[in-house]
């Protein structure tokens, strides 16, 4: 079909066909499940670590008087701040060993006569981060349920406010709807002998229209979608990495040497 004397057109179709073959060997849901692992994990370790202090400020102003009555919050706050460090570090590097899985197992399919070749202990390898991946997307799911208390919180917080801007409005007591309160007590956040552990009235929507209330929102809704698409990506892992384990399963039993 081309003259045979143009050598550069038979190079030109030789680099064509190596990066053809590599496209091919690269396994992309292993590698849209890394970018939403780091992009969930970012979001989640980053807005969760700012709101965390954004809200121990905001317990500590309007919430709470005593210092004794927060401490345990506090505590709880600088321990679970280190664990997103922790978080972070494992979930970068075991995104990379799950990406530099699915190269391996994807080029051991598409290369199957050729270099690449999956074996024994590669197989028991591609199970293990199976088993491993499963059980983290369970114990994420848990962490994702988890992240929505905080937004449940500010989300009944802020609905409250309105409720008491849309009264100031209509009524022109104050006090008709000073009993509208928000008790971070109910939460867990204090302990039932905290004082005043709660915000009524115009009080509750001054808070509300601070800065810091603002922020603080919109960092946890940013936490709780990052939690969501990092599970999402685990989920993806699981997927990815069950059907090319079974793929190789496959062709060990047709008796090809993959």
């Amino acid at each position: 079909m081309f003259p045979v004397r143009q050598p550069w057109l038979c190079k030109a179709l030789g680099c064509y066909d190596c990066c053809i073959r590599c496209l091919g060997a690269v396994p992309y849901p292993s590698l849209v499940s890394t970018l939403l692992c780091f992009t969930g994990m970012a979001l989640f370790c980053g807005c969760g670590h700012e709101a965390l202090a954004n809200t121990e400020v905001l317990v500590e102003t309007y919430f709470a008087r005593n210092i004794q009555d927060y401490v345990i919050l506090a505590s709880f706050i600088k321990y679970f701040q280190f664990v997103i460090y922790g978080l972070a570090s494992f979930f970068f590097l075991y995104c990379i060993l799950l990406l530099a899985e699915g190269f391996y197992t994807t080029s051991a399919v598409k290369q199957t006569f050729g270099e690449f070749r999956s074996t024994r202990c590669g197989r028991c390898l591609s199970l293990t981060f199976i088993i491993v991946t499963y059980v983290l997307a369970v114990i994420w799911l848990a962490v994702f349920a988890f992240t929505a208390i905080p937004v449940f919180f500010f989300f009944n917080m802020a609905q409250t406010c309105h409720n008491i801007n849309i009264l100031a409005e209509t009524t022109p007591s104050i006090n008709q709807h000073g009993w509208i309160c928000m008790d971070a007590r109910q939460y867990g956040l204090l302990p039932w002998n905290a004082m005043p552990g709660k915000a009524c009235g115009m009080t509750l929507a001054s808070i509300c229209k601070t800065k810091e209330f603002f922020v603080t929102y919109d960092l946890y809704i940013a936490a709780f979608a990052g939690a969501g698409i990092a599970l999402l990506a685990l989920f993806l892992y699981v997927v990815a990495t069950t059907y090319n384990y079974a793929v190789l399963r496959f062709l060990g039993r047709k008796g090809l040497r993959c």
